[in-house]
């Protein structure tokens, strides 16, 4: 690292369990995000500004006027334009060091196992249960670990898997690919600071998982009632039985 660089990061690099060694580890990282919505902006905000080395973000949305409320790397000025090309600008603007590549497009199919294959870490910001449980999908046969939000009304909730490691279960066996694709913001509404919350703990997540340090969300679902303000913690283990990461075979149809 450069002089400048040192300062840029100083807070960080002065907490022990970070150091020199965990800011280079930071600066060497390629993380995947999917989703430049409510979860994406800020998890990509503070990455950004982290120092992570290289930054891809999917989405084929535009920014429309709806999502200002919460998708806060988004402006007024932006309104019409790619979700992708105005994240960029804002990440740019936070830390012009970080590379960041912007993809228009709903990232399925062999393009998703592709980027997850290149990926250090993987955060689904996304807003449905279809594209949820394919990366869940792509990141448990690359053994890529995936840090998984979602944020609704009032609630919030955040988990780690990381496949291969510690006997982890998968998104899969927390919840059954039958969900109702109605639950979402724009069918039931969402109050703004919930998503900067549980996107800001997407992107810690993802900050301890590439340094290795502390105890990650694995196996442990965070639930977040705004509210009561409580946080509550369930705790879930492997599905021995489960479709995609239990005994059975795992692209079988």
């Amino acid at each position: 690292m450069n002089d400048q660089q040192l300062l840029r990061y100083s807070r960080q690099i002065m907490l022990p369990q970070i150091d020199i060694a965990g800011q280079q580890k930071l600066l060497t990282t390629k993380v995947l995000i999917i989703g430049a919505g409510g979860l994406g902006c800020p998890a990509a905000m503070y990455l950004a500004a982290s120092g992570i080395g290289q930054i891809s973000v999917y989405d084929d949305d535009q920014v429309d006027l709806s999502n200002l409320q919460r998708q806060i790397a988004h402006h007024t000025p932006d309104i019409g334009l790619d979700k992708v090309i105005s994240t960029l600008n804002t990440l740019k603007k936070i830390n012009p060091e970080v590379r960041v590549l912007a993809h228009k497009m709903r990232l399925e199919g062999e393009r998703l196992l592709a980027e997850v294959t290149q990926a250090d870490v993987v955060l689904d910001c996304s807003d449905n249960f279809t594209t949820r449980f394919a990366v869940n999908k792509a990141c448990v046969a690359t053994k890529t670990p995936l840090v998984s939000g979602a944020a609704i009304r009032f609630e919030g909730q955040i988990s780690v898997f990381t496949p291969g490691m510690n006997n982890s279960p998968c998104y899969h066996c927390l919840y059954q690919s039958e969900g109702e694709e109605l639950q979402n913001c724009a069918h039931n509404g969402v109050v703004a600071p919930i998503t900067g919350i549980v996107g800001s703990i997407q992107a810690l997540e993802a900050m301890k998982l590439i340094i290795g340090i502390g105890e990650s969300l694995t196996g442990r679902l965070l639930l977040l009632d705004g509210l009561r303000m409580e946080w509550q913690t369930m705790r879930f283990k492997k599905n021995p039985l489960c479709p995609c990461c239990g005994d059975g075979e795992l692209f079988a149809e």
